[in-house]
């Protein structure tokens, strides 16, 4: 299960340029026309967590945060607000610098969430499009896990193109001992079809990701599982989190989210699950509805209720 409550934490997303180019990028499309949130909302947040104090961690992300200058300035005042964790969303490429590293822990960084595409550096880079950038991520991994204070946390996007690494990227990062959960988010396209056929069969990866989960937990990890039918899970069902934290992104981003059309599945009326989004127009259309695969889950369930994911 994972181990961060997701209430406690609010996110931010300052920064829309990037230096990859991942294939499977959410918001690629629209990375020019979404407007990042201003320093000037980030200080009312903060001003007003430090009255209320409503989160105790904040989340800075973007398309890659770590190209602002002013990301420790951001950090040294929301510590300075009264938050006690600080965490920020990379692809951890810069990370890869023990001096940057230790700039963004010394203004207040306490937790890193990383990007790793997956479990070695010809499969990683050819889906970041950038030579180099697993080395890069893995370097600033392990600088990270001679750090005292700090803690990280690795997001696998699960595509078509990664899923059968799933275990193999678990044993690659087996040696990290701050890494505090790894995060499986399956992807959608942002869009009725998969047209890069990035979408990977939930059946076809499951004994893969069956597999990751169990030698996870060996490690002491950890796991949330995302965007993924709960029922299919069995008893690796309470890995399933699709909650997020509240987030504040420009509004245009949930016009485009909307086309994904989650919660479909033909058990839906009589499932009991809070946290399955069922499947999503894309998939159906490559896949099926998998009528006899899924069931709909009964009996006690997690009284959390799912708040749709960011990818």
């Amino acid at each position: 299960m994972g181990v961060f409550d997701h209430t406690q934490y609010v996110s931010m997303t300052m920064e829309f340029r990037c230096n990859l180019k991942c294939v499977h990028c959410m918001i690629e499309d629209t990375m020019d026309r979404l407007a990042p949130q201003t320093q000037a909302q980030l200080q009312a947040l903060c001003a007003n967590n430090l009255i209320h104090r409503k989160w105790k961690g904040l989340i800075l992300t973007g398309s890659e945060i770590t190209l602002h200058r002013d990301l420790p300035e951001w950090v040294h005042m929301a510590r300075s607000s009264g938050f006690e964790k600080i965490r920020i969303q990379t692809h951890g490429m810069r990370l890869g610098s023990a001096d940057y590293c230790a700039e963004l822990v010394d203004a207040g960084v306490n937790e890193f969430f990383i990007s790793v595409a997956a479990a070695d550096a010809e499969t990683h880079d050819g889906i970041t499009t950038v030579h180099g950038s697993f080395d890069k991520t893995l370097r600033g991994l392990e600088i990270l896990d001679r750090t005292p204070g700090v803690v990280t946390i690795t997001n696998t996007v699960v595509t078509e193109r990664s899923y059968r690494q799933l275990p193999e990227l678990v044993a690659r990062l087996a040696h990290l001992r701050q890494l505090a959960q790894m995060e499986f988010w399956f992807y959608f396209p942002m869009s009725e079809q998969d047209d890069k056929g990035l979408v990977a069969s939930h059946m076809a990866a499951l004994p893969y990701l069956k597999q990751a989960i169990a030698d996870a937990r060996v490690s002491g990890r950890g796991i949330e599982v995302k965007n993924f039918p709960e029922c299919l899970l069995g008893s690796d069902g309470a890995m399933l989190h699709n909650d997020q934290p509240e987030l504040y992104i420009d509004d245009a981003f949930w016009v485009e989210f909307m086309r994904n059309g989650f919660y479909q599945c033909v058990h839906r009326a009589r499932c009991a699950s809070k946290q399955c989004l069922g499947l999503n127009t894309a998939y159906i259309r490559k896949f099926g509805w998998h009528e006899s695969e899924l069931s709909p889950v009964s009996g006690a369930v997690r009284a959390q209720t799912p708040v749709l994911p960011r990818g």
